[in-house]
């Protein structure tokens, strides 16, 4: 213990008395040993790994991991790095456990050895200004062969200290920089991470923008803080004075939000209101925790033809009742592009070729646009894309490249270098809603004076009436259909999408729609069709609208 901690094992549970003023007593329970160590032993880590090769085996995976947990049980932080692979950053982050966590005491008892993988639960107690409050959690490390000492050894990754922990992440406790923020909807109900899970991140960020802005008091937390972005608060220790921060969010949309991305995995959506640009919910469901919805950037497939529909409609070589060929296939740059089972509508109209997601009704015409910025243009200028919107919180620009080729034709269909979220796409079908891109705001501009982007112009009427008109012909017997014959109301309209994304088995699920005052859109990562799963999510939040 270089001095610092003595310790026994007494029928099998390892005690270690630790100096150093407010570290306080680490215990390490539920050792399987016999207890045959002996009472005489002055070290938590007598058992020594020894040299081996070949996979690790379950029996050394369960010693070294005793060893480990042993030694940072004790606080022991030079012996608990030698026993990872990454020693150096292993001895800061079980040092900082006891002196920036303020951790006081722990118990931590490990679990049966599956294989390489060993469990252990912590239950730990966090003291800072006199005042402690307990903190328990799961967690799991993995052995490996060391590659130079051929020694078992815990795979150093920061979430062996707290399952929350992500690469580059940090245990902290103490007063906050920022003080608490009460996050209200609109109406000013009260929007907690207990309740909407999804918007954790979200309401992280506005703390830690708006917190000092604001009013409130800080209190003492315990919180993860990242390599960049806002802290995630773990604990409270010491309630602060919350200030009262009004949203544009909708508690009741917000709540629909939640529930239908939860039937999905990595599923995401956003619902904007057209007339005024609020975001009225925000929520995903992702394994990595990511904000996909606002901070996403894929390919966003056939919703993208709302914008494609605009330009080429705009330009007059389209118009929503003239003819369209819509053929089996069509080429391009050296490139040929199929319809789905390769479909084809002889004599169909350009709003059945919207309506059923005519690949080739929308590439064919490219040789008459002349212009490889078409896109692009109409994107930026009409519909807003691309212009640093200010939310209140980070979000990503979509972005509609300027291209030539097979890529130009890609892009008339959503697939390419365009990358969009459901953020940017709800934003499209808002403007296409209107005629007016109106930035999405999830806050008031007021609170902090920032600038909110404007488009270069508005739609023309009448290329906006024709795509609300083609957007309503999708809903009613297009490839929307079904999924909105779920939603309420006469006027409503969709567009579905589906994007294959590095030649992954399912494509991305994408689908916007519209009804009254509510614009959504939701993508499912491999979630297959627009209305496989993305749909059934915009209808319920449209619904809760």
């Amino acid at each position: 213990m270089n001095g610092a901690a003595k310790g026994a094992i007494v029928g099998g549970v390892f005690l270690a008395m630790v100096g150093g003023a407010g570290y306080g007593v680490y215990a390490l329970v539920g050792d399987s040993g016999d207890g045959k160590s002996g009472g005489g032993t002055n070290s938590a880590t007598s058992v020594k790994a020894e040299k081996g090769s070949g996979p690790v085996t379950e029996k050394e995976a369960a010693a070294a991991a005793k060893a480990f947990l042993a030694a940072w049980a004790a606080g022991d932080e030079r012996t608990a790095a030698d026993l990872t692979n990454n020693p150096a950053a292993a001895q800061t982050a079980v040092g900082e456990f006891k002196t920036k966590a303020h951790v006081s005491k722990a118990v931590i008892t490990p679990g049966a050895a599956k294989g390489t993988a060993v469990p252990y639960k912590v239950e730990a107690e966090i003291t800072y200004e006199g005042v402690t409050k307990p903190l328990a959690y799961d967690s799991q490390l993995t052995v490996v062969r060391g590659l130079t000492s051929g020694k078992p050894l815990v795979d150093w990754q920061e979430s062996i200290l707290h399952p929350q922990l992500q690469k580059g992440e940090k245990l902290r406790a103490g007063a906050p920089a920022t003080p608490p923020v009460k996050a209200v909807d609109r109406n000013g109900e009260e929007l907690s991470a207990e309740k909407y899970p999804s918007l954790r991140p979200v309401l992280d960020e506005l703390r830690t923008t708006y917190g000092g802005k604001t009013g409130g008091k800080p209190g003492a937390e315990v919180w993860i803080e990242p390599a960049g972005g806002p802290k995630r608060t773990l604990l409270t220790l010491v309630e602060g004075e919350p200030s009262v921060l009004k949203t544009y969010l909708d508690a009741k949309v917000q709540a629909a939000a939640e529930q239908a991305v939860a039937k999905y995995p990595e599923a995401s959506v956003v619902a904007v209101q057209p007339s005024s640009g609020h975001i009225l919910a925000v929520a995903n469901h992702r394994a990595d925790g990511f904000n996909a919805a606002m901070k996403g950037a894929r390919a966003p497939g056939s919703t993208m033809k709302i914008v494609t529909a605009a330009m080429l409609i705009e330009r007059g070589l389209v118009a929503a009742d003239k003819p369209a060929e819509c053929t089996k296939d069509a080429q391009w740059g050296g490139r040929t592009f199929h319809n789905l089972k390769n479909f084809d509508a002889p004599g169909a109209t350009f709003a059945t070729a919207f309506a059923k997601s005519c690949n080739t009704a929308f590439i064919k015409p490219i040789d008459l646009v002349k212009d490889d910025a078409a896109l692009s243009k109409q994107a930026t200028e009409v519909f807003g894309i691309d212009l640093n919107w200010r939310t209140g919180v980070v979000s990503v620009d979509g972005k509609v490249p300027t291209a030539t080729g097979a890529e130009e034709a890609a892009g008339y269909i959503g697939q390419g270098r365009i990358t969009m979220n459901p953020l940017n796409v709800a934003s499209i079908t808002a403007t296409a809603r209107t005629g007016v891109f109106r930035q999405p705001l999830l806050v008031s501009p007021e609170l902090d004076g920032r600038t909110i982007a404007t488009a270069q112009r508005r739609m023309k009427p009448s290329v906006q009436q024709q795509l609300v008109s083609m957007m309503r012909l999708t809903a009613s017997s297009g490839t929307a259909q079904q999924t909105m014959a779920a939603v309420g109301g006469s006027d409503k309209g969709a567009k579905t999408g589906s994007a294959e994304v590095g030649g992954s088995g399912s494509p991305d699920s994408w689908f916007t729609g519209y009804s009254g005052d509510v614009s959504a859109a939701a993508m499912v990562e491999g979630g297959g069709h627009g209305s496989d799963a993305a749909g059934p999510i915009v209808a319920q939040v449209l619904n809760a609208g």
